[in-house]
C-alpha cells in the first residue's frame, strides 16, 4: 500500500511516461529519464487513487489552507475545479465513502487524515515534476501545466529518484514548498505582498503558479523567489504596490502582489 492510504482507483500512467521522455534533451538526466515505460507505473506497485480523487483532495486542501478553521463549500470547490455544483457534490460523496473527507451538514466538508495524505502525495509528485522540468530548460510559466497532468502517473520509484537527484529538495521553482517523502510540510510564515505597509522589508519567496502571465511579468523583471525587497508605497482601493527589488522599483498590480509571498524581515 502507498504512503497515501488504501487503494481506490486503477494504477495508469504509459503516456505520461512517453510526454516526459520527450523533455528529456539534457543528458545529464539519463539517469533518472532513461527508463522503460513500464518502470513508471510497475504493475507490482499497488492501485493508488484515480484523478479525479487527487484532482479534489488536492483542491481541498488548497481551499482549507486559505480558511484554515471553515469546511469547504460545494460552492468553492467546484469554482476552483471548474466543474457544476451537482458533480461536485457526487464525488464529495463519493470521498466520503472512501473515507477521505469528513461531511459537515450544512457548511460544507474537511480533509482526514487519510485524505490530507493523499493531498499531499499527489502535491509532491507536482512539485517535484516542476523542479525536474524547470531544469531540463521549460520556462517557470509553464512547467504548471505539464506538473498538472504527470502528477498523476509517476511511481514511487521514480518520485524517489528526482527527489535524489536534487538532494531531497524543500521548494519547487516557484518556492512552493514540497512535502518530504513522509508527507511532512511546512508551509512556511508568510505574508501578501500587498498587506505589507510602505518601509517593510523582506524577502520574496512564494508565488502563486495559477496564472502565466504573471510569472512571465516577473520573469521579464527578473524578480524571483529569494530576492530581497522593500515596499516603497502601496495605492489604495485595490491599487499597484511599487517595491525595490535591487536598485530598481517595480510597479506590481494587486493581483500580482496578493499572488506574492514575502518572509518578512523582523
Amino acid at each position: 500500500m502507498g504512503r497515501s492510504g488504501r487503494p481506490v482507483g486503477p494504477a495508469r500512467g504509459q503516456h505520461a511516461a512517453e510526454r516526459l521522455a520527450r523533455h528529456s534533451t539534457q543528458s545529464g538526466l539519463t539517469i533518472i529519464l532513461g527508463m522503460t515505460n513500464s518502470r513508471f507505473m510497475s504493475s507490482e506497485e499497488p492501485e493508488r487513487p484515480t484523478v479525479a480523487v487527487e484532482d479534489y483532495t488536492k483542491a481541498i486542501y488548497a481551499l482549507q489552507r486559505r480558511l484554515p478553521d471553515a469546511p469547504v463549500t460545494t460552492t468553492a470547490l467546484a469554482e476552483r475545479l471548474g466543474v457544476t455544483s451537482g458533480s461536485a457534490s457526487a464525488m464529495l460523496r463519493r470521498l466520503d465513502e472512501l473515507g477521505l473527507v469528513e461531511h459537515k451538514p450544512y457548511r460544507g466538508v474537511a480533509l482526514t487524515e487519510q485524505g490530507r495524505r493523499v493531498a499531499l502525495e499527489v502535491i509532491r509528485h507536482h512539485r517535484l515534476i516542476e523542479l525536474l522540468l524547470a531544469d531540463l530548460g521549460l520556462p517557470w510559466d509553464r512547467v504548471h501545466d505539464e506538473a498538472e497532468v504527470l502528477e498523476h502517473h509517476i511511481s514511487e520509484e521514480l518520485e524517489n529518484l528526482i527527489a535524489a537527484r536534487y538532494g531531497d529538495p524543500t521548494h519547487d521553482p516557484h518556492g512552493d514548498p514540497i512535502p518530504s517523502a513522509d508527507l511532512v510540510i511546512d508551509e512556511g510564515d508568510t505574508v501578501a505582498l500587498d498587506a505589507l505597509a510602505p518601509g517593510a522589508r523582506g524577502t520574496f519567496v512564494r508565488v502563486s503558479d495559477a496564472d502565466p502571465e504573471m510569472l512571465r511579468y516577473l520573469a521579464a523583471r527578473g524578480i524571483a523567489p529569494g530576492d530581497e525587497l522593500e515596499v516603497i508605497d502601496r495605492q489604495p482601493f485595490d491599487g499597484p504596490v511599487f517595491a525595490r527589488f535591487g536598485d530598481d522599483v517595480h510597479v506590481l498590480g494587486g493581483a500580482l502582489a496578493r499572488a506574492m509571498r514575502v518572509e518578512v524581515a523582523r
